[in-house]
């Protein structure tokens, strides 16, 4: 028979068992996270929102591949948790039940080239350096050809747009496609020397965050918190978007990236806001739908878009949670 102070003493363990309990089960498991390309200003906000989920409990490691290629291969074997792109052809494809779940930007890209062409016509038959193949600038290059019914001569891949455009400048390529900041860098400090080519309005996913669907389902926790940071970073970031700069975590990845482009954070988050690059609730149904089109007239999907169900492509019950 217990005696008062062993009661005592069993009430207390009880108490801290489940104190622990609560404790552990609110921590959710790390997850490892695929880039696409080293951290730079078009990535600042994933990570702010990445810190945000942090706070709440996230733990969380983060590799940067060479290409969106290696980081899809990364997903699918399951060396990586979480990765960036738009896979859409490996998705209808593959037997790993891969799912988009929040849009992270839209396909704002502009063609840009040297003056020795004025219009996309001018490109018929000409090589042009692109983001990676199968991404969002490849599919933008098959659109252009379908829609003006011409073609590119030699594509080659340069990862970044910051890139292409020191290729641009540099003479190594005569035409390229870049995202609505480097444009905008190029027109300010070399417009005279390099045109800007008129392009038809884009409102499909250009970056995505995407994951095995299984492992998402095993690890809700996880996916629910990071979701719900990036969100409200997204809506937080359209109402100003200096925020991304003011919670830059000056020791982390972006943080170390060099004085010129950390001045440029408010800059470049607020024409990005301007030009339409983000849907502030994660694009959903809307993208996805958007997306089936998109990628269908690209040559990525393949079927009417119309046939094509987008829950085989999208899983939208994280973005469905964080809206709660």
């Amino acid at each position: 028979m217990f005696n008062i102070k062993q009661v005592i003493n069993l009430a207390i363990i009880s108490i801290f068992a489940l104190i622990l309990g609560f404790s552990q089960s609110a921590q959710a498991q790390k997850i490892k996270i695929a880039l696409s390309e080293p951290p730079s200003d078009e990535v600042a906000h994933i990570f702010v929102a990445l810190e945000r989920a942090k706070a709440n409990g996230l733990d969380y490691e983060w590799t940067a591949f060479s290409d969106e290629e290696l980081a899809i291969q990364a997903i699918l074997s399951g060396q990586m948790d979480i990765g960036f792109g738009t896979p859409y052809s490996v998705m209808q494809r593959s037997k790993a039940p891969v799912r988009i779940i929040f849009q992270m930007s839209k396909l704002k890209f502009f063609p840009v080239s040297s003056k020795k062409y004025s219009k996309l016509e001018d490109l018929n038959g000409e090589p042009i350096m692109l983001h990676s193949r199968g991404g969002g600038t490849d599919s933008i290059a098959n659109v252009i050809e379908d829609r003006l019914k011409i073609k590119f001569g030699k594509r080659s891949y340069v990862p970044g747009s910051s890139n292409r455009i020191a290729a641009l400048i540099a003479g190594q390529t005569d035409a390229t496609i870049v995202d609505l900041s480097n444009k905008n860098k190029l027109v300010k400090l070399k417009g005279d020397e390099f045109n800007v080519l008129p392009l038809f309005e884009v409102d499909a996913s250009d970056e995505a965050l995407f994951a095995n669907l299984d492992w998402m389902k095993a690890n809700s926790k996880s996916i629910d918190i990071f979701v719900k940071a990036l969100v409200s970073v997204y809506q937080d970031m359209h109402k100003d978007p200096s925020i991304i700069k003011r919670e830059t975590d000056p020791n982390g990845p972006i943080g170390q990236l060099p004085k010129e482009v950390l001045d440029g954070l408010d800059g470049f988050f607020k024409d990005a806001i301007a030009g339409g690059l983000y849907d502030p609730n994660g694009g959903g149904m809307k993208a996805a739908k958007a997306d089936l089109e998109w990628y269908s007239k690209a040559g990525q999907l393949k079927g009417d878009p119309s046939s094509l169900n987008p829950n085989d492509f999208w899983y939208f019950k994280p973005l469905e949670n964080a809206a709660k």
